[in-house]
């Protein structure tokens, strides 16, 4: 899911600024202006049943290419507020929430959270066969029984 995601926010990005989008760390030659995604903070807590709500925070950096960085962060920030309010990951339509930016050293911080609930399939358990009780009531007869029991293992 999370790779999915990260695909679908690069989508975004490409279609409004066309600029290189990084997804593994950058050890040299960054060509600026670029952006680098990256998901901090996954979590998954149990909702109910096979039911999971996952909260997904996401950094996306944007290296900045201009000697205005403080002007142009600023721009980009507001805009990616916009574009990423709704991506499309997995054939699904995904909303961002918790958008946030700050700019550090002369790069753009921009935080946002693709929040979702997931159900698992969990595995089939095989049911029990027929069984067949004997029971010998004091004083009596043998009865013979028959019964269908359909528990779980």
């Amino acid at each position: 899911m999370i790779n999915s995601i990260i695909a679908g926010i690069s989508i975004a990005l490409d279609a409004e600024f066309g600029y290189e989008n990084h997804m593994e760390e950058i050890q040299q030659d960054l060509t600026e202006p670029c952006f680098f995604i990256n998901c901090i903070n996954p979590t998954t807590k149990l909702y109910r049943g096979n039911k999971y709500y996952r909260q997904n925070q996401f950094c996306i950096q944007y290296f900045p290419e201009s000697a205005k960085k403080q002007e142009e962060c600023s721009n980009v920030g507001e805009t990616l507020m916009d574009i990423l309010e709704y991506i499309t990951a997995d054939g699904d339509l995904i909303r961002g929430s918790s958008m946030h930016f700050e700019v550090v050293d002369g790069i753009l911080n921009f935080f946002v959270n693709y929040d979702c609930f997931v159900y698992k399939v969990l595995p089939s358990e095989d049911s029990m066969e027929n069984m067949k009780n004997h029971i010998k009531v004091k004083d009596g007869d043998e009865i013979g029984q028959e019964e269908n029991n359909r528990g779980t293992g």
